[in-house]
């Protein structure tokens, strides 16, 4: 798979480890920044950034990373068709995917370690959406509340 990797500068040092990680798991990188640890950016314009890649399928799933997770969660949540979880345990990473069709993976780099951000990106890029009939009704629903607004 193509994973679009994007994070503001709180984020910077865990994109670094986790787009080596994704390559070791043999996918592709799409590194979409930011550059620097030290450069202050804004979380919103990496989020976008990676949405774009995966609604554009220029990336197959997509990966966003700020200090909380929590900002860059509902920036990319703005875009339609972009269904972004923030996880913290390797279950939601994985039954986000399976249940709700989950396209990219949000963490917060000052909440969670390293090792947990290795089982949780592990968890998220080796689930695959279920398209049980029940799951689909409910993201028809999801996707019904997007072409309302």
């Amino acid at each position: 798979m193509k994973i679009a990797i994007g994070a503001d500068h709180a984020g910077y040092d865990l994109k670094q480890l986790m787009a080596a990680y994704v390559s070791k798991l043999e996918h592709e990188v799409i590194d979409l920044g930011t550059g620097s640890p030290t450069t202050p950016v804004d979380y919103p314009d990496f989020a976008e950034a990676v949405g774009l890649a995966v609604l554009e399928q220029r990336a197959d799933r997509g990966l966003v990373i700020c200090g909380s997770g929590v900002g860059a969660s509902v920036a990319a949540n703005k875009l339609k068709g972009i269904r972004a979880g923030l996880c913290h345990d390797t279950y939601s990473a994985h039954q986000g995917v399976e249940h709700d069709d989950m396209n990219v993976l949000v963490l917060g780099s000052r909440i969670i370690g390293v090792e947990l951000a290795r089982e949780l990106v592990k968890a998220f890029l080796g689930a695959t959406f279920s398209k049980g009939e029940r799951h689909l009704r409910r993201l028809a629903k999801v996707k019904a509340l997007e072409d309302r607004n």
